[in-house]
């Protein structure tokens, strides 16, 4: 490779990393790139070398490889999630111990990726992506060796462990072969659609696994893209800026209060749901456990010259109101892995029945990244905000029409539209809070990793646990509303009893345990129409929370915008 080349990676390297201090602005357009005038002396740093471009075949492998790599962290989780009933069975779990597998994985991975990001810049990225994805190949051998509840536990936290650096090694392959102008926008669309993969495929490919070999297959396939994986990473190695010393004594005494504080609560939002949020006292301690060490962490941040993550920053007005919109974002997005899908499973679906819902999410995903890549630039994230809210709300209220004979075909276009928005919501965000984090330095990014990593994650299980938490709360609602209206001295709910009763007429030949039967039969019939009365409540409100925003949003543009909606006339001079 000639020096020049090696110059070029390294410049692309820069826009994504934390060593990157010649340009703290956004990537800049090809035309202002052309327009630059060329410097006396290349060694100059104000003229950095001009990027090589890779070859098409290049790109495509480091493509593939960024995400197989993203497809493959993201599989741990979801193989858990989307066969939680396949997997508690082989085990003898019930549903809320199986539930705690998924705790055990979010206590570690929710922050780990911030202390992370320092690790890669001190000891080397090359260093960094080898070690990540050995730890990752072995701890999925390990699964294999699982013999008891406790030990399953211990490794899906060390699995979460394990997947952390997963993510960010998924994002840097897919955006290494990107050119620097391209990087925040074309880049961010496939690395976000990357990582948006697993959960489609998931659904898609569990049931074939589970025919061939159980829950162990699942184990044996997240393993099998991990040994790619690592094949991948020392075929296609990543251009390492310079190392510098980032991490000091108290980054880590910071980090342990920070982690300690996203992981309890990822913990409460997963179970707190199963164990109902007042009915045991150690979800009340779990949660001031997490505020404590929070607010430690905020104290220590606030007292130091060299942040971890810069707290003041974080509070702007600019931040929070980024903040606030990536929280409402996952909050409404969270209608299609926690409302629709498990609105499918309570109506008796598996996974072999929705497949066909799968590949429709997951072509809505795939059609908004290459569409958000093509329309995404500078000054049109309001407008595609705007559009995302509004297919969601469309799409949600197309689903709150569902009724328990709904099957996931009459699902598919209000899924796709669903799906579709989510991919075109995020990229512009990003791109907006990257670049702003960019301006202010190197050290900005960190605290911008903060604001994404809880937005994305930590409001990913807030939502799901506030849309379990309401359609509960709906269902109780339903039920005895339903059940208020029924008596038995009603002759329709007399025949009706006695129809279901019958039905047990060729295995028990008491009448009485027919008419028992008959009655429970009737009970869960009932019950599973107060389910369905109730997620269609929770579409409903996803829908008039997404206007809501949508209204939010354009009263925002519109106040950013006054001076041209309203232009202020300036006195003339005999007035004056």
């Amino acid at each position: 490779m000639s020096p020049r080349e090696t110059a070029a990676r390294q410049e692309d390297a820069t826009i994504i990393r934390p060593d990157f201090r010649r340009n703290a602005e956004p990537a800049e357009t090809v035309e202002a790139i052309e327009a630059r005038p060329e410097p006396a002396s290349p060694p100059a740093p104000a003229a950095p070398p001009a990027f090589v471009p890779k070859s098409h075949r290049m790109v495509a492998a480091y493509m593939l490889a960024g995400t197989l790599i993203a497809l493959t962290q993201g599989l741990g989780m979801s193989f858990i999630s989307t066969n939680l009933q396949q997997i508690a069975g082989p085990m003898d779990l019930t549903q809320t111990e199986a539930t705690w597998l998924m705790a055990a994985y979010l206590f570690p991975n929710a922050s780990l990726t911030l202390l992370l990001f320092k690790v890669r810049a001190q000891y080397g990225l090359r260093n960094f992506a080898e070690v990540a994805i050995v730890v990752y190949v072995l701890v999925c051998l390990a699964h294999f060796w699982t013999d008891s509840y406790e030990s399953a536990l211990a490794l899906r936290f060390f699995a979460g462990v394990a997947a952390a650096p997963m993510t960010s090694l998924g994002f840097l392959y897919i955006l290494e072969p990107v050119a620097p102008a391209k990087k925040l926008s074309i880049g961010l669309c496939v690395s976000l659609t990357a990582l948006a993969l697993p959960s489609p495929v998931t659904g898609i490919i569990s049931p074939y696994l589970l025919d061939i070999g159980g829950y162990h297959a699942l184990y044996l396939v997240e393993m099998g893209l991990a040994m790619v994986s690592l094949g991948l990473v020392y075929v296609l190695p990543l251009a390492s800026p310079p190392r510098a010393k980032v991490i000091s004594s108290l980054d880590v005494i910071s980090y342990v209060f920070l982690a300690i504080g996203l992981g309890c609560f990822a913990v409460v939002f997963t179970v707190g749901r199963l164990y109902w949020w007042t009915a045991v006292d150690w979800l009340a301690w779990m949660i001031i456990a997490g505020i404590a060490a929070s607010a430690i962490f905020a104290a220590i941040e606030l007292n130091r010259k060299n942040h971890l993550v810069d707290i003041r920053w974080l509070t702007s007005r600019e931040i929070l109101h980024f903040t606030g919109a990536l929280m409402v974002s996952r909050l409404v997005f969270s209608e299609q892995t926690s409302g629709a899908i498990n609105f499918l499973r309570n109506a008796g679906m598996l996974n072999e029945q929705m497949a066909g819902l799968y590949w429709v999410i997951l072509a809505g995903a795939v059609a908004s990244g290459v569409v958000c890549a093509i329309i995404m630039k500078p000054g049109r994230a309001s407008a595609i905000h705007a559009v995302s809210l509004l297919l969601v709300a469309v799409g949600s209220y197309m689903d709150s029409q569902s009724t328990i004979l709904t099957r996931p075909e009459q699902m598919y276009l209000s899924q796709f539209l669903v799906s579709f928005a989510s991919g075109l919501f995020l990229p512009p965000a990003l791109m907006i809070g990257m670049g702003a984090a960019m301006k202010r330095g190197p050290s900005y990014i960190l605290s911008f990793i903060v604001v994404f990593l809880a937005t994305q994650k930590i409001g990913g299980y807030l939502g799901s646990a506030l849309y379990g938490t309401f359609v509960q709360w709906r269902e109780q609602f339903h039920s005895f509303r339903l059940v208020s209206e029924l008596a038995s001295t009603d002759p329709l709910v007399a025949t009706r009893l006695n129809q279901l009763g019958g039905a047990y007429g060729k295995v028990l030949t008491d009448p009485n345990q027919q008419v028992v039967q008959g009655a429970a039969l009737f009970a869960r019939q009932v019950q599973q129409q107060a389910y369905a009365l109730a997620y269609n409540d929770s579409f409903l409100l996803t829908a008039w929370a997404s206007l809501a925003a949508l209204a939010f949003l354009l009263l925002h543009v519109a106040w950013r915008n006054r001076h041209r909606l309203l232009p202020i006339k300036t006195p003339t001079p005999a007035a004056a």
